[in-house]
């Protein structure tokens, strides 16, 4: 068997890596992961990883923290957690309960200040100082024994200095994963200035990696014009086939729609959907006594005030944080899983992380909001999962629609196309990787 060394941050890697390297062996590849020491933040971030962790090989590096590891330990120290927003938590302390307030200002000025120190101290990543111990690790691991390739995945994006360095040192086939954009980023956070240097430096270092993978066509084409290459391929992100929802899972008695994971405040839009369904209550066309909505992830104040102010209160509950097998076992008993698509125009390239975890969980899909004519649509239209609505009228007549067919049968139906569904599967992209992996060795 062959075998590949994965760079990567677990803490900030999604679950795709987890995914990946529980499926490569079945396609002749050994994994063995170097990245930052896992403590209990990051087990938790991975969801419950253990039984996947146990088959894979995991070196931990030493690595005393990102460049804010300072003020963390100070907010840890004042009694803040880490699984809930600071902005959220300061609201909280001092009884603040609007969503713009002088503590909101506040944070944007703080913000600013970090941004403005980001922008030239974390060059290129708040990760930076990961570099040098990762190097030394690696290098011990590659002295000693033989590994027939490299792939290296962001963010954060030290991952492919690292990956460069031993590429250059030892001449090993190198893949560079890009799960989010390097400078091509919607998102990018920085100065122009600094996105003309930056770009530079990102040319400069993917310039010699055998090949490069993103996770979406959209992205795909921008690297492929940045970088001057006709190929990068795109393998998007996805579920783990030994958790999905088969035998299917027993469905609540109400009218039970679920939200989980983060609501991106700006970016995501929840007030549309609060909207229509007071709209139909309101018309009596669905009966509040049939109906249950549940969010679960961090607690916001202003989605509280949102919800009150919809007189919704008795209906829409936020149910905090829960563990990922939590969360897949509210979405596999649910009549209807509700996904925020971007309010963005800049984001319709980019998938929603949640959406694959609602393919495995084989209940149907109300999208809401979004521009239309983007990723997610053709998605949902060609796995057949559920409705794509990004204006309010559209979401109205398929959340009525919905609540009539369960109010018939006592339960919405579910159509996914599984054969479409399943190439979306961790497996299926772990067979793609080992591909790429042995055109270049």
């Amino acid at each position: 068997m062959k075998k590949v060394l994965i760079i990567t941050n677990l803490y900030h890697s999604s679950p795709r890596i987890i995914g990946l390297t529980k499926y490569l062996p079945e396609f002749g590849w050994e994994p063995t992961i170097l990245t930052i020491p896992i403590d209990k933040v990051s087990q938790n971030t991975l969801g419950d990883p253990q039984k996947i962790l146990k088959k894979v090989r995991i070196v931990e590096t030493p690595y005393r923290g990102d460049i804010f590891w300072f003020w963390r330990r100070i907010f840890k120290l004042l009694g803040f957690r880490t699984n809930k927003s600071i902005l959220t938590q300061t609201k909280e302390k001092i009884g603040i309960t609007s969503q713009k307030s002088f503590i909101d200002s506040l944070f944007n000025l703080c913000r600013t200040f970090f941004n403005l120190y980001r922008t030239f101290f974390a060059y290129p990543d708040e990760e930076k100082n990961w570099k040098n111990p990762a190097l030394k690790v690696a290098s011990e691991l590659l002295t000693k024994e033989r590994f027939d390739a490299i792939i290296s995945s962001s963010s954060p994006v030290t991952s492919h200095i690292i990956a460069n360095n031993l590429k250059q040192k030892y001449k090993i086939p190198w893949v560079a994963d890009l799960r989010d954009l390097w400078t091509q980023n919607h998102n990018y956070p920085y100065p122009h200035w600094r996105k003309i240097f930056e770009e530079r430096l990102e040319v400069k270092t993917l310039q010699i990696a055998d090949t490069l993978v993103t996770v979406s066509p959209i992205w795909a084409e921008k690297l492929k014009m940045l970088h001057k290459r006709e190929t990068v391929h795109t393998l998007t992100n996805g579920f783990d086939p030994e958790k999905v929802n088969v035998s299917p899972a027993k469905l609540t008695s109400k009218f039970t729609i679920t939200y989980t994971g983060q609501i991106y405040t700006g970016k995501q839009d929840p007030v549309k959907f609060l909207i229509v369904l007071n709209n139909l209550i309101s018309d009596k066309i669905i009966n509040p006594k049939d109906i249950e909505v549940r969010f679960y992830g961090w607690e916001e104040i202003w989605l509280k005030n949102e919800i009150e102010k919809y007189n919704l209160s008795s209906i829409v509950k936020q149910f905090g944080q829960v563990s990922r097998e939590v969360a897949l076992k509210k979405q596999w008993e649910s009549q209807l899983l509700l996904l925020l698509n971007w309010e963005d125009p800049k984001e319709k390239g980019v998938y929603t992380g949640k959406v694959f975890e609602y393919l495995a969980a084989r209940r149907p899909i109300l999208v809401t909001g979004g521009y239309g004519n983007d990723i997610l649509e053709e998605l949902i239209k060609e796995t057949k999962v559920g409705v794509y609505c990004p204006k309010i009228e559209d979401i109205k007549k398929a959340l009525k629609d919905f609540y009539l067919e369960f109010k018939q049968k006592g339960r919405v139906g579910y159509a996914g196309d599984w054969g479409k569904i399943e190439k979306y599967s961790y497996r299926e992209m772990a067979r793609k990787f080992a591909e790429i992996l042995n055109k270049i060795t």
